[in-house]
Formats: C-alpha cells, structure tokens, sequence
C-alpha cells in the first residue's frame, strides 16, 4: 500500500512503486476511473492502446487479412486505388 499526501493545489506526487507499476514517465497522463464505487488510476496512454486493440479485435480477419502481403495489398489499394 502507498501513501500520497494532496497539496493545497491538489496535487500529488504518485509513488515512486505506483509510477513504475504503471509505467509512467514526465508528462504521461493518468485516467481516474469510478468502478464499483473505488477510483482506479490507469496510465492514460496504456489504457488508450489497450481499447484500441479491443475495438480491432477481429478487423484483420474481416478484412481478409492473414499476412505481410495482404496488408500490403491493402495499402496499395487505398493508396493508389483511390487515384486512379
């Protein structure tokens, strides 16, 4: 467990074990989210990734998309395709 202390500003310094945990450095954003009633801190960044990944799950196979070549394929067709 850590401690924080909240400064007349509001604000914190997170402990060094937190930020590490997190994977934090200078100038990450945190993201406070409400669950069951507790406050959770997620590495802003970290948690934007995670979602991303979770929204594309399955996009690659809708796409007909199974290797290096395809994605490529892709590629050419949006990018040239669209000029032609």
């Amino acid at each position: 467990m850590n401690l924080a202390k909240v400064s007349a500003n509001g604000q914190v310094t997170v402990p060094v074990e937190v930020r590490r945990k997190l994977r934090l450095k200078e100038g990450d954003k945190l993201l406070f989210i409400e669950r069951d009633g507790e406050i959770v801190i997620n590495n802003a960044s970290a948690t934007a990734i995670v979602r991303a990944q979770a929204a594309f799950a399955g996009a690659a196979r809708d796409f007909g998309i199974a290797n290096d070549e395809d994605v490529q394929s892709l590629v050419d067709e949006v990018r040239y395709g669209a000029s032609k």
